[in-house]
């Protein structure tokens, strides 16, 4: 096989996708849905979906939910003009050896994501056939490899995948938040409901916008396949906003009519038992592969190595072990982590690029990148500080915090080398 044929088999995970390797809006947006329609979103809704009126509810799902689809969309953008995906573009804004500190965090994160959904799987099945409990283990171990078949494939794999679970779960989905408005009493009968004011307004935000945050900042890996930037955004918002959205209203709904967050207990609940083991199962591994794919893709940059397939093996192997390990405990403080730590990646990022490249990335495989990029690292810090103390919104005060503090250090930085005086 040729170089380019072998790096287009392992989706160039060291540098960016070429021309000829793009991929259309439908592709991608299909990869995208089936990344965020995810059992965990759904649990979030729930989670406050009881905490407020239904107007005031829809206001922060809609509010969350812009917020991280707009995020998301920037980085989306600066991968469709660049070819790159964010643990390549880390480099830039990070330098060569600083990028690792990116590359893990992102890949810790989404390994966490695939453990958790891993043990879910398990758990669940379990629980809705009536096995003996002894079973989980196994059954862990079976789904923790499984789920990663179509990530070995690559792009091509999570596509095929998309094709045929999307559109069943949106027909699934529908059907279920039919049957639940009419079971709670029509929109007058949801909008009845007391409140019961247990969360704030910015907490529940921060809720909505951080459980995602991970896979916003990484879905660069499927939009710098995009053809254009503009398609890169519009898929991106279809995800993140309305995709994203409709899970978190999902769940918010089961919560006031089931008293479930969950759309396989909604399913249960309604007596669709059947198929919701088939919607876990679809909702899990579209998201599943999804999430070992990025964990891949940090890896390979990490240890800058082609062989992407080993890694995702890796990958399984440590979310699988993590899931035994109990990772289905840890969902809430592990939400709270991705919410501090992650969001100033981007915001970085998107500094670096806007502010030091002017939006022009140099070639990546021959561009002369410093080991640390100080401003970057420094930034970093100072927007993870900022969101770890902050009483607000917590992933929106780290991007921008981090966008800020980059902008401010680097021109301050130019200013006085530009004054410096020149010595022979």
């Amino acid at each position: 096989m040729s170089d380019s044929g072998r790096l287009r088999e392992q989706d160039y995970p060291l540098s960016a996708v070429p021309p000829e390797a793009r991929k259309s809006l439908a592709s991608m947006g299909l990869v995208l849905l089936g990344f965020t329609f995810f059992t965990a979103t759904m649990w979030v809704g729930g989670s406050i979906g009881a905490a407020f009126d239904f107007e005031t509810l829809l206001l922060v799902l809609l509010i969350g939910n812009l917020l991280l689809g707009t995020y998301a969309a920037v980085l989306a953008y600066i991968a469709a003009r660049s070819g790159l995906n964010t643990a390549q573009m880390s480099r830039f804004a990070f330098g060569q050896m600083g990028s690792k500190l990116s590359d893990f965090i992102l890949g810790f994160t989404q390994i966490g994501w695939y453990a958790w959904g891993t043990a879910t799987m398990a758990i669940m099945l379990v629980k809705m056939t009536g096995l003996a409990q002894s079973w989980e283990l196994p059954l862990m171990v079976m789904f923790g490899f499984g789920f990663c078949i179509s990530a070995l494939v690559g792009y091509r794999g999570l596509e095929w995948l998309s094709r045929f679970a999307v559109p069943a779960m949106m027909i699934l989905i529908a059907v279920s938040m039919t049957i639940a408005i009419m079971e709670g009493g029509g929109i007058k009968g949801l909008g009845a409901v007391a409140p019961s004011g247990e969360v704030s307004m910015a907490a529940a935000i921060t809720l909505v916008f951080g459980t995602f945050v991970s896979g916003g900042t990484q879905a660069t890996n499927w939009t710098r396949f995009a053809r254009s930037s503009k398609a890169a955004v519009f898929a991106t918002l279809a995800a993140f906003f309305v995709g994203n959205g409709l899970m978190t209203l999902v769940g918010a709904v089961g919560a006031l009519v089931y008293r479930q967050a969950d759309i396989v207990d909604i399913l249960v609940a309604q007596g669709l038992a059947t198929m919701g083991i088939l919607m876990l199962f679809l909702n899990l591994w579209t998201t599943q592969d999804n999430t070992v794919y990025n964990f891949a893709m940090a890896g390979c940059n990490m240890f800058r190595t082609r062989r992407r397939r080993l890694i995702t093996v890796i990958g399984a192997g440590i979310g699988t072990l993590l899931a035994v390990l109990g990772m289905y405990e840890w969902l809430i403080p592990f939400l709270a982590l991705l919410a501090t730590f992650i969001p100033p990646v981007g915001g970085v990022i998107m500094a670096n690029y806007l502010v030091a490249w002017r939006g022009v990335y140099p070639n990546l495989e021959t561009a002369s990148l410093p080991a640390f990029n100080i401003t970057g690292l420094a930034a970093y810090g100072l927007g993870s500080l900022a969101a770890y103390t902050s009483p607000w919104i917590a992933p929106l005060v780290g991007v921008v915090a981090a966008i800020l503090a980059f902008a401010l250090i680097y021109l301050a930085t130019a200013w006085i080398k530009a004054r410096r005086p020149m010595t022979c």
